[in-house]
């Protein structure tokens, strides 16, 4: 009998233990997995849009038409446009429509956009800012380009990145804290 009592009460602890086991690593990797928060803060994307798009952002509808390697960049006059590239880099040019919808703020014609470059193997670019491309390269309104409620308008966004990584690209990342979403947009 004495035997019969030890037999089922290590069965007892052993199927306690087996189920305390097994709720905190399901709720240690729900936890870690789950986190969109953290998801977003190391830099993941969460979201791949094809072709293109097109795909609203905090109330912007945004759509890559194309995404373009330049050995470099000149104005209307011929003249090169300085991004203070160094040697043996390339400029990658991503042409963007978008058209602000209901709910976005327009302060004097723009408001505030940001995109990166991303390639296959987990490089990040920021775009770099000249006026001197034919097409603004900020949201932001200005005397010559504004943007207006539900009509398109077209931003390009200037990355330099070494000429290795140019056949790595695979899209432009824009990104929102609300919901934290990361949208890769490929072409």
């Amino acid at each position: 009998m004495r035997r019969l009592n030890r037999a089922a009460r290590l069965a007892a602890q052993i199927s306690l233990l087996v189920a305390l086991m097994s709720s905190s690593g399901y709720l240690l990797t729900r936890t870690y997995v789950g986190d969109q928060e953290q998801v977003w803060n190391q830099g993941n994307v969460n979201e791949l849009v094809r072709s293109g798009g097109p795909v609203t952002i905090e109330h912007i509808e945004w759509k890559l038409d194309s995404l373009q390697p330049y050995t470099r960049l000149v104005d209307d006059e011929g003249e090169a446009i300085g991004l203070g590239a160094p040697a043996g880099s390339m400029v990658m040019v991503a042409t963007m429509t978008a058209t602000p919808r209901e709910g976005v703020y327009l302060k004097d014609g723009g408001f505030s956009c940001t995109a990166s470059l991303r390639d296959d193997r987990g490089n990040v670019w920021a775009a770099a800012s000249t006026s001197d491309w034919e097409l603004p390269t900020s949201c932001f309104g200005n005397d010559e380009v504004k943007f207006e409620l539900n009509k398109p308008g077209q931003v390009a966004f200037i990355y330099v990145v070494p000429a290795e990584a140019v056949s790595h690209v695979v899209g432009v990342s824009m990104e929102t804290r609300e919901d934290f979403r990361r949208v890769l947009i490929t072409p």
